[in-house]
């Protein structure tokens, strides 16, 4: 893990009720529906950023099928063990968890798609994240992006900056990136 990329990791208890509250979240509001506006498809490779208990990462898993990847990183260990246990429950072999606080050790332009909801308020370097992204990002990548604790012209600017990313598209508070 690198150093003092995140604020200090949630507790155990903490991780636990989020994602029992995620769990009902899920069963009103369907994960699906934002990965389908991440434009995430049949053989991508994708990496789910602040998996959590991977309510985005096994759609993911299930849209790209068994041509394509799935990578699940989060800094808290029990998202890891979440994640993995939900993968052998659902029989998925195309998903590879990550514990990390930013770094992810991917491969340069190894990435078709970036989700990340709800995470990016709670990482102090920012700037260093967006450029992990870019790096991992393939040529035209795609990021797709929430985070309720923004506002959208802190989004923009905080994504957009260095002209790394642009907006592709909007949809409520939901925003898709594209690597440039």
């Amino acid at each position: 893990m690198s150093k003092c990329s995140l604020k200090k990791s949630q507790s155990n208890l903490d991780f636990k009720f989020m994602s029992f509250f995620f769990s009902i979240r899920d069963t009103f509001h369907s994960p699906v529906v934002k990965i389908k506006k991440s434009e995430i498809k049949t053989g991508d490779v994708v990496l789910d950023y602040g998996c959590g208990s991977g309510s985005y990462t096994i759609p993911a898993a299930e849209i790209v099928g068994k041509s394509g990847k799935v990578y699940a990183a989060d800094i808290h260990p029990l998202a890891i063990k979440k994640v993995q246990k939900r993968t052998v429950k659902k029989e998925l072999t195309n998903i590879i968890t990550i514990q990390t606080d930013l770094d992810t050790g991917l491969d340069d332009k190894s990435i078709d798609v970036v989700i990340c909801f709800d995470v990016l308020h709670d990482i102090p370097d920012k700037e260093r994240l967006i450029k992990e992204w870019y790096r991992i990002l393939k040529n035209g990548g795609k990021l797709g992006f929430d985070d309720h604790h923004a506002k959208e012209e802190e989004i923009l600017t905080t994504i957009t900056k260095g002209n790394l990313f642009k907006l592709e598209k909007k949809n409520e508070k939901f925003y898709l990136f594209i690597k440039v």
